[in-house]
């Protein structure tokens, strides 16, 4: 879609905003708002809470221009709630202190949300209606040009961990329009993300379809073989269901020497050193080392027992939360945390390449999550998983299934990857259009009246 510009535009004097439209206004934000508000932060434990009940926001409420309630903790019964920070309507909704990446987040609490209150580590706008829509002024902070000026004025000791002042927010200059026109910008950016969201939510169905057809053709190869006509025999475990004859039934632990997880104990940041491996890091089949935190050789070597530090060949699988995704760790220096189970298996009599891969198939998929302990937040019990059975051929049989498996997956994840591309252009492509709406780089104003007329 080729946008037309506005007919006259003036120099902003701010380098990171450049020209605006002529007859648009510069204002500092602290003009735009009625007030600022900051949360609380009560002890709470960490976990959601109930309909009905107080709960205080965690900071990841807010997160690409979206407010999430489900991301709160429960208020303890014994606390009394602070009606005053209750989230209403039209709440512009700022993370204070986050990730750098992070800091600066923006959102618009649509509906009232009287049992839900503000945490400390959240920043509240009210707008003044006459000057600006809530909506408008949070999809201007959502601009990479704004969340750039945000992120380059956060301070903080350790980048997992940033802050920004109520100035940061109050003092940035912003271009504004009147609010109908604003208004025509919002209905704009309205009809033209509902498109994109769409395409991007067929695209995740397509990726599903694809993610459960390589799930099954995992648990068809780990459970059957490589040759149909092989007999088969009754493994005696009524979800595994019939095997090939020759093949060995045991208890996954049988065949480890080690299953354990990860270190509890608070571990220092730093830009390098080894890598600090939780549950975010495992993704289905591979380790995301890029992604993951890293620190100091002395804390690494010193503060932590063998059982922290897994070795090449180890399997990995998330325990706590998002369960069940396995990867094999590639020998890297790297230590996990409690959410992270790893197994060290036998190579005498186990490829671990071939337990990972049957883990991610849908049959012990399906079997961890029904085995998981937990009522709001799910566990897999390590002495639960040790004593899961496994159906397997010998070595030489479990390599020649990786083998054949190799092409299917590799395939199969590359349709997976270009879903995934195609996705991240369309959220390119979305935030783009908001950043050029918002800041009059573009003028909308006659396709909303031409649709509306329609």
């Amino acid at each position: 879609m080729s946008l037309a510009r506005y007919p006259e535009y003036k120099v902003s004097g701010v380098g990171w905003l450049g020209d605006v439209p002529e007859h648009w206004g510069l204002k500092r934000i602290k003009y735009v708002i009625r007030k600022l508000d900051q949360g609380w932060s009560p002890q709470c434990e960490n976990f959601p809470a109930a309909d009905g009940e107080w709960a205080v926001l965690k900071v990841g409420c807010v997160n690409g221009g979206v407010f999430n309630p489900d991301e709160n903790k429960a208020l303890p019964p014994d606390l009394l709630a602070i009606p005053e920070l209750s989230i209403r309507a039209g709440d512009v909704l700022i993370s204070r202190a986050n990730t750098r990446e992070l800091v600066g987040s923006a959102a618009v609490a649509r509906n009232n949300f009287p049992r839900h209150l503000l945490c400390d580590k959240l920043y509240r706008l009210e707008t003044n209606s006459n000057l600006c829509l809530p909506e408008y002024l949070a999809s201007y902070l959502c601009t990479p040009p704004a969340r750039a000026e945000i992120e380059l004025a956060a301070t903080g000791a350790s980048s997992s961990m940033v802050n920004i002042g109520q100035a940061t927010v109050t003092g940035m200059l912003m271009a504004i329009p009147d609010p109908s026109e604003q208004s025509l910008i919002m209905t704009f950016l309205s009809r033209e993300n509902s498109k994109i969201d769409a395409l991007v939510e067929e695209q995740r169905r397509l990726i599903e379809l694809l993610k459960e057809k390589r799930q099954a053709v995992i648990s068809h190869a780990v459970t059957k073989g490589l040759n149909p006509a092989a007999s088969m025999k009754d493994s005696g475990v009524e979800w595994l269901g019939k095997v090939p004859e020759h093949w060995n039934i045991t208890p996954i632990g049988h065949f480890c020497s080690r299953i354990s997880y990860g270190f509890t104990n608070p571990m220092p940041t730093t830009d390098d050193g080894p890598y600090m491996l939780t549950a975010n890091d495992v993704d289905y089949g591979e380790v995301k080392y890029e992604t993951a935190r890293r620190t100091s050789l002395d804390a690494y070597l010193n503060e932590l027992t063998d059982k922290s530090r897994p070795r090449r060949g180890d399997i990995l699988i998330t325990k706590d939360g998002t369960l069940g995704r396995v990867a094999v760790h590639d020998g890297r220096d790297a230590c996990i945390n409690q959410s992270v189970a790893a197994l060290r298996v036998n190579p005498n009599v186990m490829c671990s390449h071939f337990l990972a891969v049957g883990l991610l198939g849908s049959l012990y998929q399906s079997r961890m999550l029904f085995d998981a302990g937990g009522t709001t937040i799910k566990h897999i019990y390590i002495s639960r998983l040790a004593k899961m059975p496994l159906a397997y051929p010998p070595i030489s049989e479990q390599q020649a299934i990786l083998t054949l498996l190799a092409d299917s997956l590799a395939k199969l994840n590359t349709l997976i990857a270009e879903g995934n591309r195609a996705i991240d252009l369309l959220q390119e492509r979305r935030t783009a259009l908001i950043s050029a709406a918002v800041t009059g780089k573009i003028d909308v104003r006659g396709l909303v009246a031409e649709e509306s007329v329609a």
